[in-house]
């Protein structure tokens, strides 16, 4: 027994530290990408699509990748992907052109999949009353983004953006082989060729109403998240006139808290329920984002002998503010939902929590392209956040009804169960 809670509790951190890296390697693009915009001479819209591609590629590996773990176990899974991430950063050097760019970026979201695969792994190791904790503490590995932040801008100032890539690359390589020759497999998973549940079953919960409204709500708080991580440096830097290294930092400081909330999310999703936190953090966020959208504004009041102008604008560290309380909601957020999930599919995390990504994932890949159009048509930079009320708004109402819709099935249900034991 002693040895089982060493593996399980060791095999947790060496994942997490190898999705963290993979996350690194998923959100390069949004430091490099600024000198590529600048090199090719890209829109708004262009930027946006070029930084959003690997987030499409991680939508396109996270269904799949989450079938192969279930059946298979995610440990094989993890270990690939984060090799075929690795081959993608170094090929990344070579593009010269948009559609070469886009193109390697779509390869390096296979990255995207080592969330999927590592949360199957993890979650099987645990027992249900821990699932939110440790699926929390697996999804902080979102952390990686700090490596990003942190070093990557940099890197960029110091020298060619070329040479960046090659770096990720050997440090995953490296933290792959590590992973592999010092884990073991999965409980679930360690008789060769054991299948923990049907793919044909699994994929029949695809039918529920009730994953997509989950991938919705997921959508929002994921695909919220990953494309603020992308937007803010450019937003920092156009809004606020700050220089890329300072935008770098104060994007972390959005990003890295949100990272670490998550495994306190999964905390209170185990103790206090997943569904009342999702709820409460929904309010949350969108209070802050109330704020957060409103543009500059002059406002010119006539009164009898003079008029006066009022300026309204949301100063920096207000921003900064109102953001690290938007992050680290999403964080509680994210944990939550994939509690809620293991709580109604508990053998079938690899397709049904697949599924979920994916939506968090595509998501992630639109939400950053809606941003650029609505700046290209609009030129309201604060539009972005205008996007992400309406989004969560929409969640909200969808939740309200469904929450009452559920509440009223238990009842009739009950009340039948009743009537039969009078009868």
């Amino acid at each position: 027994m002693p040895a089982f809670k060493y593996d399980k509790w060791y095999c947790m951190s060496i994942s997490t530290v190898v999705f963290s890296a993979n996350f690194a390697a998923w959100t390069l693009f949004s430091i490099i990408g600024m000198q590529i915009k600048d090199d090719l001479q890209l829109t708004d819209t262009s930027f946006a699509i070029l930084i959003a591609m690997p987030v499409l590629g991680g939508a396109f590996a996270q269904l799949p990748c989450g079938i192969i773990s279930q059946q298979h176990g995610g440990r094989i899974v993890l270990f690939v992907v984060t090799l075929l991430t690795a081959l993608a950063l170094l090929l990344l050097p070579y593009a010269s052109s948009l559609w070469q760019f886009l193109g390697v970026g779509l390869m390096l979201g296979l990255a995207g999949g080592t969330f999927t695969a590592g949360i199957t792994y993890v979650s099987d190791w645990f027992t249900r009353s821990m699932q939110g904790t440790a699926m929390g503490i697996f999804g902080a590995g979102i952390a990686g983004v700090a490596i990003t932040y942190l070093v990557a801008p940099a890197m960029v100032l110091g020298q060619e953006w070329q040479n960046q890539p090659n770096y990720y690359a050997m440090g995953l390589i490296v933290l792959a082989f590590i992973f592999w020759f010092t884990t073991s497999e999965d409980p679930k998973h360690h008789a060769r060729g054991r299948i923990v549940s049907p793919v044909s079953e699994s994929l029949h919960h695809l039918k529920h109403l009730r994953v997509w409204r989950f991938g919705l709500y997921y959508g929002f708080v994921f695909g919220g998240f990953i494309s603020l991580i992308l937007w803010l440096p450019q937003y920092y830097v156009g809004e606020y006139g700050l220089d890329l290294k300072t935008a770098s930092f104060l994007t972390l400081l959005f990003a890295l808290p949100a990272s670490m909330a998550r495994a306190l999310g999964g905390w209170f999703a185990d103790n206090f329920g997943a569904r009342r936190i999702n709820w409460m953090v929904f309010w949350i966020i969108l209070v802050c984002l109330f704020f957060l959208s409103y543009p500059d504004t002059t406002m010119s009041i006539h009164g009898i002998d003079q008029t006066l102008r009022l300026d309204i604008r949301i100063n920096l560290w207000v921003f900064s503010l109102l953001i690290f309380v938007v992050g680290v909601a999403m964080g509680f957020g994210k944990a939550s939902i994939y509690r809620i999930t293991f709580d109604y599919y508990p053998t079938s995390m690899g397709v049904v929590g697949g599924a979920v990504a994916t939506m968090g994932s595509f998501a992630g890949f639109l939400t950053p392209i809606l941003f650029g159009l609505a700046a290209d048509i609009t030129g309201i930079r604060s539009s972005c956040f205008m996007l992400l009320y309406g989004m969560l708004a929409g969640c909200m109402i969808l939740m309200f009804y469904a929450i009452k819709l559920d509440a009223f099935q238990q009842r009739v249900k009950q009340a039948f169960e009743d009537e039969f034991l009078r009868l």
